[in-house]
């Protein structure tokens, strides 16, 4: 099932424990479960919105359920989904899937990947296993003919999603928020 914009039109702190267990496709068969998120919310010092908008990431100002995709460290692509208001600057990282279907091209695209299991742990082996690149910046999840879409399986985010709560990695600022969301015992998750 198709996810409603209102879904993502909230606070990135409600939207980020909801995405476990949805599914992200591609158009080309690739599909991945949702096993870990990090929020970034509006004013906060982490987030790349944070200095206000910027050709950069004018796509995390704009509409609810876009992607926001950027170059972390010149290298790797990394895909967040744009929530709440219109230009709050709020949004969700995709940290780590669950490979579901499609692994010969997530296999293809990451050949240096040791396991199926390091195929999309981490935001940007997930964007290359998945095939996101900066082309996608602002794609629209839920428009008819998306190159990626989110859905709803009805595999539930876990019940307890909220006691698992840690902080978010691989930042300098607001490092003591609990932000970062996994599916408990999952082997995908990036980092237990």
């Amino acid at each position: 099932m198709k996810l409603a914009r209102a879904f993502f039109a909230r606070d990135s702190r409600l939207v980020a424990p909801d995405l476990l267990n949805k599914v992200l496709v591609a158009g080309d068969g690739r599909r991945g479960r949702i096993v870990e998120v990090e929020a970034y919310a509006e004013d906060d010092p982490a987030a790349h919105t944070y200095g206000g908008q910027t050709p950069r990431n004018a796509s995390m100002f704009g509409p609810a359920g876009h992607l926001y995709v950027y170059r972390s460290y010149g290298i790797h692509w990394c895909a967040n989904i744009v929530c709440a208001a219109v230009g709050s600057g709020a949004g969700v990282l995709l940290r780590a899937l669950e490979p579901l279907d499609g692994l010969p091209l997530m296999r293809a695209a990451r050949p240096l990947a040791r396991s199926d299991r390091d195929l999309c742990r981490g935001p940007g082996r997930l964007s290359q296993a998945m095939g996101i690149t900066g082309d996608d910046d602002g794609a629209d999840l839920l428009a008819r003919a998306a190159r990626f879409r989110l859905l709803d399986d009805s595999t539930p985010p876990p019940a307890d999603a909220h006691a698992h709560a840690t902080p978010r990695i691989g930042i300098s600022k607001a490092v003591d928020q609990p932000w970062r969301w996994i599916v408990p015992g999952n082997r995908f998750v990036s980092r237990g």
